[in-house]
């Protein structure tokens, strides 16, 4: 792992001036410690050796207490910035982690465990506090401090600088050997806590399954099992963390007694003064200070630049590049074609459309029919552009829709999905993500057109009422009711429909197949449908079957 990954420089742009502000207050540290050894090492051989009184040496003594407390305001500084500085960068990394996971679109979300990526925005991000509080601040000054000490004790001392030079390349090697092992076990860590944050989020979403069918406490067992491989693990780190800072507080230790057994001899014999002598014994122990804490600190940091690694890791995942055209064609009056498509997602062989063809003509309401996996909802994110095709083009009036800026081609559609999210939040705000503008009685009449009104005001507070996520409290025809209403707010001249009436019961069918016969009024349509009373809606029906299959 780097000391100071550039990518964090490149996508957290507060990092270069936390960086430099460092470098700042790591040379004014360096300073400070040498001027600190220096005046004791005055003050105690003028005292011991010049019989200097207390008078006298008054100056000496309020300047090293000024530089005291300056070590102290500098220790607070760093302190500050480091703190400021990193929720600067975990906002800015969160941020850039979620407009990459946008754009990436649903289809690669549908390959991502959503309790992994939960865990990666939050502690994982979470976990640089400790690389930006300790660490780095601590890498810089083992950089100035130790060149910074080992130069002005050269100035006096030849021979304590060379043994200093010798020995200080020791600290890294060891702590570059221990953080190989430490980061293979953070690594491990960190894929057990994903994989434990991952599960227990999807065993929780689909628990009223789990217990219909009996199977509860088998998840339960695993899930025990997941949280003891991470108790194991997160052992296993600290158990090198704790090991590594005795190697290398013995090494530290051992190097400082070697120029401490150098200086005793010579100053017993009178080739150094007193005074020379204090100077190195004060200052030799601040050249290895910084490395021993970096090692120290090391472990602190890692599990936050390992999640990073995952953040980076889906920042560079590759996405088409964007259209910028914002002249998309009036949608009620253009022709939408599909023409000889196929689109192979990656880490598939077999395609899931294969040189399939559609022209959709304005105010045309068109049935898309066929068993799963013939490539139906791919059609709609074809059209959406969460999916690009492999080849073949998708024309809006002989304009291929990639060259459109997507949120605007996307702000002329509307979409209800077969399991639209609810977010928690009020009913009125739910439906209001269909034009965030909305007002109140607008909101009302899209509640009515998607014949929502009746049950919405039946909920204690009516449109105020607080729902769970994902529309917790609200029954699956209920919850679909709301997504149709959302659609009735945008008032897009495209209507995309994936299988609205699925999973529902006979009334709330009939209550969604009539709003979505009002919904298609004067708009072009292409809908998803298995159930004959959608399909009986359809002005055109256009039958699929998976790639190999013949038709």
């Amino acid at each position: 792992m780097k000391p100071l990954d550039p990518r964090l420089l490149r996508y957290a742009r507060t990092t270069r001036g936390y960086l430099l502000l460092s470098v700042l207050l790591g040379s004014a540290t360096a300073g400070l410690v040498i001027a600190q050894a220096t005046l004791l090492a005055d003050t105690v051989s003028r005292a011991y050796l010049g019989g200097a009184s207390l008078d006298t040496l008054r100056t000496p003594f309020l300047l090293l207490l000024g530089v005291v407390a300056a070590r102290a305001f500098v220790a607070w500084l760093q302190e500050v910035a480091a703190h400021r500085s990193s929720a600067a960068v975990k906002s800015q990394l969160r941020e850039r982690l979620l407009e990459h996971a946008m754009r990436l679109g649903p289809r690669w979300l549908v390959g991502e465990r959503s309790g992994e990526l939960a865990t990666l925005a939050t502690r994982g991000v979470d976990a640089l506090d400790g690389y930006f509080s300790r660490y780095l601040p601590q890498l810089v000054l083992a950089v100035i401090v130790p060149a910074a000490v080992g130069f002005r004790i050269l100035l006096d001392d030849w021979l304590s600088a060379l043994t200093i030079a010798l020995t200080l390349p020791l600290i890294p090697i060891f702590a570059i050997l221990v953080g190989i092992t430490t980061r293979w076990k953070m690594d491990r860590q960190w894929r057990t806590l994903s994989k434990l944050a991952g599960h227990f989020l999807d065993v929780v979403a689909g628990l009223p399954t789990l217990k219909v069918f009996g199977r509860a406490k088998a998840q339960a067992r695993t899930i025990r099992e997941v949280t003891d491989s991470y108790r194991k693990a997160t052992m296993s780190t600290l158990r090198v963390a704790f090991l590594s800072a005795l190697v290398l507080e013995l090494l530290s230790t051992i190097s400082v007694a070697l120029v401490a057994v150098s200086i005793g001899l010579r100053l017993l014999h009178g080739a150094v003064d007193l005074r020379t002598a204090l100077l190195i014994l004060v200052l030799a122990p601040e050249a290895y200070l910084p490395l021993r804490q970096v090692g120290a600190q090391y472990h602190a940091s890692v599990e936050g630049l390992t999640a990073a690694e995952r953040v980076f890791e889906v920042i560079e995942t590759p996405t088409p590049a964007p259209g910028t055209r914002t002249d998309v064609p009036d949608l009620a009056r253009a022709t939408l074609r599909l023409e000889s498509v196929t689109v192979t997602y990656e880490g598939r062989e077999t395609p899931a459309l294969e040189n399939f063809s559609l022209t959709v003509h304005p105010g045309e309401t068109v049935a898309l029919v066929g068993p799963s996996g013939s490539g139906k909802s791919t059609v709609l994110a074809l059209l959406l552009g969460f999916v690009r095709p492999t080849s073949g083009h998708v024309l809006a009036d002989w304009v291929d829709i990639a060259e459109f800026d997507p949120d605007v081609w996307r702000s002329r559609i509307a979409w209800v999905p077969q399991r639209p999210y609810l977010f928690a939040g009020t009913v009125a705000d739910n439906i209001r993500l269909g034009r965030p503008d909305a007002t109140d009685d607008e909101v009302r009449r899209a509640a009515e057109a998607a014949n929502a009104l009746a049950f919405v005001e039946a909920l204690p507070q009516g449109f105020a009422t607080r729902l769970g996520d994902r529309g917790a409290g609200l029954s699956a025809g209920q919850r679909q009711r709301i997504a149709l209403a959302r659609a009735f707010l945008r008032d897009a001249p495209l209507l995309l429909l994936d299988e609205p009436t699925s999973n529902l019961d006979q009334d709330s069918e009939a209550a969604v197949t009539e709003a979505v016969a009002r919904l298609a009024a004067g708009r072009t349509v292409l809908l998803v449908a298995h159930r004959p009373a959608l399909v009986a809606l359809a002005n055109r029906v256009v039958r699929l079957e998976p790639v190999g299959v013949a038709s």
